[in-house]
């Protein structure tokens, strides 16, 4: 009986792997992967897990490097694991709040940036090199596969893990090109948005040399009014489990409702709100960062669909789980599963959460005098820790879906016999100024100042007769 090929050709395979992967979540990969690294070395820190560990990332038109000290590759790893299309060892990370499940993403950011690539690994009890080059690409033979495991002593000073590409594609080339595109500083941003967290727990990331400083998401919180159970700003938050996986969310205000000249600049594109919206954690790695789309719940169920409104809301939802493959993210890890079944009872959760605060939104339109008082009874705190503030009777255990316990806030209420009443039109720019220089002295005025000098100045002529 004869048998028939079936193995894939390597080059179609490997062109099929990479293609619907966009550069910079390749990179993210093999970020990853260091800090996977240090998770499996072990925290010295609790409070700070990831302190004396780093990621150094070299981009250049000629070559990239990614080099950690976050522990190697366990030889008996690399020999029948680590560098195999898919994983077999399910078990092998178990206890462990990784982020790796389908073992491809090393290879498949190797294979996306060039054709020439040498990785280097020193772990505790050996060491060894290893080079994918064109040659090995090329090679569809029998054992075409196999990579050799040099005994070539890496270039490393401590444990860690080193990979240098030295034959970069030629799109890449001219993405890392500084003169000719904005890649490294866009890079630069998609890493301090999704590794903020990580870095906040001791973790060092440096591109071209320059660290990468991370950015926290504040909310406003009234702990004043709480205590003494009256209404206040504070942010909604819940917090359950289920099967293996602990959920955190927390929505609320992450600044002053915006003023009307704001929220004119926000609706003309003038002010850029990058953190408003919802912001989805898994096991310490952001893999959506201040989304403002139906994926987290705006624009449908009876949620208004995000707009300038809305600028100062923000909300994070944290899961956490010693098995990355019950967590709610993509392939990619910058994605959200929206196929999850988990996902989607949180999502409804989120949406009650949203409700909540667009409401409020909604009854405080316009910028009041007791709008600003309550707004300035609070203050910015970490959303994260937000509910080590909240007492223990205040919480109320959920009993639908999955569970679990909340703390809803009380949020004030707008005087329901308010004498102000919001005065709004528009009016050609060049009156704008004229009035402007003639009330203020200074025709370039913001509109806003410029209306109530005008009411003043008509009010006290009115009152003058």
């Amino acid at each position: 009986m004869s048998k028939a090929l079936a193995s894939p050709a390597k080059r179609f395979f490997v062109e099929m792997l990479t293609r619907d992967i966009e550069l910079a979540d390749a990179i993210l990969d093999l970020l990853d992967n260091c800090v996977d690294g240090a998770i499996r070395v072990g925290p010295k820190d609790a409070a700070l897990p990831y302190k004396g560990f780093h990621a150094h990332i070299e981009l250049t038109p000629s070559a990239f490097k990614i080099d950690d000290n976050c522990g190697g590759i366990p030889r008996n790893i690399a020999e029948n694991y680590a560098f195999r299309f898919g994983r077999t060892e399910r078990d092998r990370d178990a206890n462990l709040a990784t982020v790796g499940v389908y073992g491809i993403g090393m290879k498949r950011a190797i294979f996306k940036l060039g054709t020439n690539c040498v990785l280097e690994s020193k772990h505790a009890a050996d060491q060894f090199t290893v080079t994918i080059d064109k040659a090995w690409m090329e090679n569809d033979g029998p054992d075409g596969w196999e990579l050799e495991l040099s005994d070539e002593a890496p270039s490393l000073e401590k444990s860690g893990t080193r990979i240098s590409i030295d034959q970069l594609h030629p799109a890449v080339q001219i993405e890392f090109d500084q003169t000719k595109n904005t890649f490294i500083k866009d890079f630069r941003d998609i890493v301090q948005r999704h590794y903020s967290y990580i870095i906040e727990k001791g973790f060092e990331i440096k591109i071209n040399g320059r660290e990468v400083i991370a950015s926290t998401i504040q909310t406003l919180f009234d702990s004043v009014s709480l205590q003494n159970n009256g209404s206040g700003i504070q942010p909604y938050i819940y917090e359950a489990e289920s099967d293996g996986v602990s959920v955190r969310l927390m929505m609320g205000l992450y600044e002053k409702l915006p003023t009307d000249q704001e929220q004119e600049e926000s609706e003309k594109g003038l002010r850029n709100r990058e953190t408003a919206g919802w912001t989805v954690i898994c096991n310490d790695r952001v893999v959506i960062a201040a989304d403002k789309s139906r994926v987290t719940g705006w624009g449908e169920a009876g949620v208004p669909a995000y707009h300038s409104q809305f600028t100062a809301l923000a909300g994070v939802v944290i899961f956490r789980s010693n098995d990355a493959l019950k967590l709610p993210v993509t392939t990619t890890k910058r994605g959200v599963d929206q196929n999850s079944e988990l996902f989607g009872q949180i999502k409804e959760v989120m949406r009650e959460a949203l409700k909540h605060f667009t409401s409020f939104t909604n009854k405080w339109k316009g910028q009041t005098p007791e709008r600003d008082a309550i707004q300035s009874k609070a203050a910015s705190i970490d959303i994260r820790t937000a509910s080590a503030s909240v007492p223990t009777d205040k919480w109320k255990d959920v009993r639908k879906g999955i569970g679990g316990r909340r703390f809803v806030p009380s949020l004030p209420e707008p005087p329901t016999e308010s004498r102000a009443r919001r005065i709004q039109f528009t009016r050609p720019i060049e009156d704008i100024a004229a009035l402007g220089d003639y009330l203020l002295g200074d025709s370039k005025a913001k509109a806003a100042d410029v209306g109530v000098a005008s009411f003043e100045w008509a009010l006290k002529k009115a009152k003058a007769i």
